[in-house]
């Protein structure tokens, strides 16, 4: 097999691990929280909080390093106009991930000490719900436009 198919391989993989972990930890996290449950919000965030540290963010950090290898690899310029925009919105998805992870963390605890005294769903952890639920978008479009990218390489 060829560098290039290896890299390229790493590349989907990382990339399907870290589209499918976002995707289903916040289906997970979105059904947990329209329970109310405060258990079940704070035993699906603690897995939520888990999984971004066990995969998305080792395949975030692959990403870059496999693309631009493969950029190289193949001959593109690192400054094409369609590699600029992946550029964009890899750093788009970026922005909008890091806080989540740190909202995550807080629904977490929020929710495990409404739990631990038998009370609803704090108002704050529903305020960090929303904000979590809205920068959610931003990266899922951008991860989107990236595929697209990658896949059709448009000549602008």
């Amino acid at each position: 097999m060829e560098w290039y198919d290896v890299i390229k391989w790493l590349h989907i993989l990382g990339s399907t691990v870290l589209f499918g972990t976002g995707a289903g930890t916040a289906f997970q996290m979105v059904m947990a929280m329209r329970g109310g449950d405060p258990k079940v919000v704070a035993a699906v965030a603690r897995n939520v909080v888990i999984a971004d540290w066990v995969f998305t963010t080792p395949a975030g950090i692959l990403q870059p390093i496999t693309g631009i290898t493969l950029v190289y690899l193949a001959g593109y310029s690192l400054t094409a106009p369609w590699l600029l925009l992946v550029y964009a919105l890899y750093t788009l998805a970026f922005i909008a991930w890091a806080p989540v992870v740190w909202l995550q963390h807080r629904i977490r605890n929020l929710a495990a000490a409404s739990a631990a005294t038998n009370q609803p769903l704090c108002k704050k952890c529903q305020r960090y719900y929303r904000i979590w639920f809205t920068l959610g978008w931003p990266a899922f479009i951008a991860l989107m436009g990236i595929f697209w990218l990658m896949i059709t390489k448009p000549q602008f």
